[in-house]
């Protein structure tokens, strides 16, 4: 989704929260949604935020279906909700198609997980982390190794083929002499045959006879070569395809049988991928249901025409510490509320820690499950490979049975045409018969030269062809080295980011609020051994550090625990900027929505506000009417939401 250009934003809202029906423009920039609790307020944002894509909104308690219409420049966005049974479905066309980055980093209500990561001591490196699909650059990285090994053998195989070349080309010119020397002999021969013929007084006819018997000689002489040569090649072959197949038995023989089953495996796999999503269900019903009661608990989730009495439904809400459950009606203590809402909290670190664990046993499994595969594959292969041996093995020894049969009886054809022409009575007859053997047997002995010529200079020519695409494939893996060096590093660029942004960041707010004896809050990036499933792997962690100074001005180290709420919120909405840049979710949607600041001091809030705003073209936030005074008149207030 391509950022909007800035323009004031109509939003149209029906049965979202505790809104019956509401219609609001927000102009670009600062947008303060003023009132006290239970003003909707709270509502609205989540109205807004699915209207944004987000699924972290809620139907109005008596409505079975809801709607939210947002109006940016020339495009309109909607987003649907509609009751089914126990579950809300989502439908419309909203503004983001996938929502994740903006519900940890831009949508910053109370519930919002990046908040709450830092208030509860979670992982924050697995918030940071989790739009990052660590899964699918681990799949390139192995492809790209796959591919470099390919290099690297292709490489190699150029090289070695420039090594073998001066041996090509001196064995060339050793043919190139042996060529020219039979040429030298073959003309001495032919001169001493003109001189023998020259002085044989016989007819013409008989000549002509005799010319043609020693033709049939050469000619039978030529296919005898021929068939031998056939014969020579095919018994190499058949070396090197015995040779092959003992390699081939031997592999096969030698393959050990797989410890586990593919097949059992990819069941449990299935089973632990079905556990996981079972679990992100879990994981998102208890964070809306938390959310939910949170809201409750602090009455912004209240219609303001609940009927509660007095002026502020929160104050009937925990007057005598006691209130009316809003799930069964019961009353109760508003401690028994905070207990089950703390259990519920433990509850989702729970399922979060068992889907951290199903992840790494799924991945554990896979890469067992791939390695058995492989090796299944190879088996095959090799047994594949052999049956095609032991076929081409038969069809070999059959081609040189039929070759020797061949050659045998060429053999007795060539004693025949010899027979038949020492038959022929010449003068100089048996002078002649000698020299046109050799003459005969140097042709050969020439033409076989050439076509070795040939031979090697067609391999010469192949291998410098080849040998010039050495230079491409060398930046071909110059590439692909590149390229692994930037997937490897590309997860530890985010942390490190992240780390940054967050350390400078908090350092500016800081120093802005001027927390009273608070020196600095930083995060540490370092690597730890943890235990994945049955097997302890190496992992980054984010450690939260937080520097505090005596009255007497000695630095000391304290704990998240000891934050004020204020600090702990400050520290919480900091992080959660920290992850909006170094994700660019500016790119994706330019609104950061943010609630809950009432821990925070008026004139803090104020400046917190005023630090987001440069980082954001829309920044919506809801504040009571006293936190909200203490802004500037150039924001833009809403006072009521109708």
């Amino acid at each position: 989704m391509a950022q909007i250009s800035k323009s004031a934003v109509h939003v149209d809202v029906r049965n979202i929260g505790g809104i019956d029906e509401a219609s609001v423009t927000l102009p670009d920039s600062v947008s303060i949604l003023t009132g006290r609790n239970a003003t909707n307020r709270t509502s609205f944002l989540q109205a807004l935020m699915a209207g944004l894509g987000s699924r972290q909104s809620s139907l109005k308690g008596d409505a079975e279906e809801g709607e939210v219409t947002l109006e940016l420049g020339d495009e309109t966005y909607t987003r649907t909700l509609q009751r089914r049974g126990d579950s809300v479905t989502f439908g419309g066309d909203p503004y983001l198609d996938d929502p994740e980055l903006a519900d940890l980093f831009a949508f910053l209500l109370e519930n919002n997980e990046a908040r709450r990561a830092v208030a509860r001591g979670d992982d924050l490196r697995e918030i940071i982390m989790r739009p990052i699909d660590t899964d699918s650059i681990d799949a390139e990285i192995r492809e790209c190794k796959r591919e470099r090994d390919e290099l690297e053998s292709e490489i190699e195989t150029l090289d070695s083929l420039e090594h073998d070349l001066p041996d090509l080309e001196a064995d060339r010119r050793e043919k190139v002499a042996e060529l020219e020397t039979a040429e030298e002999e073959l003309e001495a021969v032919r001169e001493e045959l003109d001189e023998i013929d020259a002085g044989v007084e016989e007819s013409r006819t008989r000549k002509q006879e005799m010319e043609e018997a020693f033709q049939q000689v050469r000619d039978g002489r030529s296919d005898l070569d021929d068939l031998e040569f056939d014969l020579e090649t095919e018994r190499s072959t058949l070396a090197e395809l015995k040779s092959e197949r003992e390699e081939l038995r031997e592999t096969v023989e030698e393959a050990e049988e797989p410890d586990e089953n593919a097949d059992r495996l990819a069941g449990r796999i299935d089973e632990l991928r079905r556990r996981k999503r079972s679990l992100d269900d879990d994981i998102n019903e208890l964070g809306s249901v938390i959310g939910f009661n949170e809201d409750m608990v602090d009455g912004s989730g209240l219609d303001i025409d609940d009927g509660m009495p007095g002026d502020d439904p929160t104050d009937a809400l925990t007057a005598d510490d006691q209130t009316v459950c809003w799930t069964c009606g019961s009353e109760v203590g508003a401690d028994q509320i905070e207990t089950t809402l703390d259990r519920l909290r433990e509850l989702r670190s729970d399922k979060l820690d068992e889907r951290n664990e199903v992840r790494a046993e799924i991945q554990e499994l896979t890469d067992r499950q791939s390695s058995i595969q492989q090796a299944q594959r190879e088996i095959e292969r090799a047994e594949e490979r052999l049956d095609a041996v032991d076929e081409e093995i038969e069809s070999t020894e059959s081609r040189i049975a039929d070759l020797e049969a061949r050659i045998e009886s060429k053999r007795d054809e060539i004693e025949e045409l010899e027979a038949e022409a020492e038959s022929i009575d010449v003068d100089g007859y048996d002078e002649a018969l000698e020299l046109h053997r050799e003459a005969n047997g140097i042709e050969l002995r020439i033409e076989r030269l050439e076509d070795e010529i040939d031979e090697i200079d067609d391999e010469i020519e192949e291998r410098e062809a080849a040998i010039e695409r050495r230079e491409d494939l060398k930046a071909e893996r110059e590439d692909l080295a590149d390229r692994l060096t930037e997937l490897r590093t590309r997860v530890d660029r985010v942390e490190e980011t992240a780390v940054e942004e967050f350390n400078e960041h908090m350092e500016t707010v800081l120093d802005i609020l001027e927390y009273e004896n608070l020196d600095r809050i930083w995060i540490e990036r370092r690597e730890a051994e943890v235990r994945e499933g049955r097997r302890k792997v190496t992992r980054t962690r984010f450690d939260l550090h937080i520097v505090r100074s005596s009255p007497d001005g000695t630095a000391y180290e304290d704990t998240v625990d000891h934050l004020s709420e204020s600090e702990r919120e400050v520290t919480g909405l900091v992080f959660a900027l920290a992850g909006y840049l170094v994700h660019d979710v500016y790119e994706t949607v330019p609104f950061v929505l943010i609630d809950s600041l009432e821990a925070i001091d008026s004139d803090r809030i104020a400046r917190v506000v005023d630090y987001f705003r440069t980082h954001a073209d829309y920044l919506v936030a809801a504040l009571l009417p006293e936190d909200a005074a203490a802004l500037p008149e150039e924001y833009a207030y809403v006072e009521s939401i109708d």
